[in-house]
């Protein structure tokens, strides 16, 4: 893995599974993790468990350790890769309706999803005309990346992606004959949702990248890959590339949209304040809000201390 001198560990992590008392393991999870100084940001659902952690690599063993001790986790998937400090500045444990929102109560992965293609078969299938290729990610995360060729739903918000399926269903398949659909999200977690999705709609052939574009992107060579851009995660290092190396783009701290070395040349851009993108959306009662808010960081920066009102990325789908 590319990066591991540094000394923090980050470890991406979900499972679908059957989770009787998210309650008391919330807990345990919860006291676990800060009494190892893990930050981070954990989901659980009856449906299962996501999330994104960090710390040190014994810390982090432990934490992955209790969870696949848990009934049904057993062979819990996790990403790892690695940052020179807490990318995090917080440890959340919090229980929800779902571990990933789609907002379809009767979809159940547990019950089926698409058929898995490993990083290194991904290419041959997105290369064979006979596929479409669909981005299950959010519109600000296709903006800054995506896969040759990949169709942007140019959604919000995963919840709109069923009703986004529905309206172009027929645009789609209007061939007759049934293609072959793939779907690639950042770590693999949407896609057995959205899979699971089509094959309640009705579409059989249906394959999504194992270990999402993190695991491609990792495994794959930049000289082999079709992927394009930089790859946004929820967390302080924004956007990966190629090896998981930490990428160009910053976080805008109005929006939480990530934030190109162009962006942040436009005299809409104030850092922590508004982007190209959020400005219009903000009065400037807001961005002075927001500017009062940089100036408390910065001070809480320069003595070395993290400003209580620390604003982080949303621990959005992955």
């Amino acid at each position: 893995m590319t990066g591991t001198h540094l000394p923090i560990r980050v470890a991406a992590l979900y499972k679908f599974a059957r989770m009787d008392d998210c309650e008391a393991i919330r807990g345990e999870l919860a006291r676990i993790c800060c009494a190892s100084g893990i930050k981070g940001t954990l989901l659980l659902a009856p449906e299962g468990i996501n999330g994104t952690i960090a710390g040190s690599d014994q810390a982090i063993d432990g934490v992955v350790a209790f969870i696949r001790n848990l009934p049904g986790f057993s062979d819990l998937d996790v990403k790892y890769s690695a940052a020179e400090t807490l990318p995090f500045y917080r440890m959340k444990v919090r229980v929800k309706r779902e571990i990933v929102t789609m907002g379809e109560p009767h979809v159940d992965p547990l019950a089926g999803t698409g058929h898995y293609v490993a990083p290194q078969d991904w290419n041959a299938l997105i290369s064979d005309p006979g596929t479409i290729l669909i981005d299950t990610r959010n519109d600000y995360e296709v903006a800054i990346g995506t896969f040759a060729g990949a169709i942007d739903p140019g959604t919000a918000s995963f919840r709109d992606f069923p009703a986004w399926f529905r309206a172009e269903r027929e645009r789609l398949l209007e061939s007759g004959d049934q293609p072959k659909i793939a779907m690639f999200c950042t770590g693999g977690i949407r896609c057995e949702k959205s899979t699971a999705f089509l094959k309640s709609e009705g579409i059989d052939e249906v394959y999504h990248l194992q270990g999402g574009i993190l695991k491609y992107l990792e495994t794959i060579p930049a000289n082999h890959s079709l992927w394009q851009g930089e790859c946004f995660v929820f967390d302080e290092r924004v956007a990966v590339g190629h090896g998981l190396e930490i990428g160009t783009h910053e976080l805008c701290r109005a929006c939480r949209r990530p934030v190109s070395q162009d962006d942040r040349a436009s005299p809409l851009y104030e850092a922590g304040v508004s982007c190209p993108a959020c400005h219009s959306e903000r009065s400037e009662a807001q961005r002075a809000k927001y500017a009062e808010r940089e100036r408390q960081e910065r001070l809480a920066r320069s003595r070395g201390t993290a400003h209580v009102g620390a604003s982080l990325p949303n621990p959005r789908d992955r």
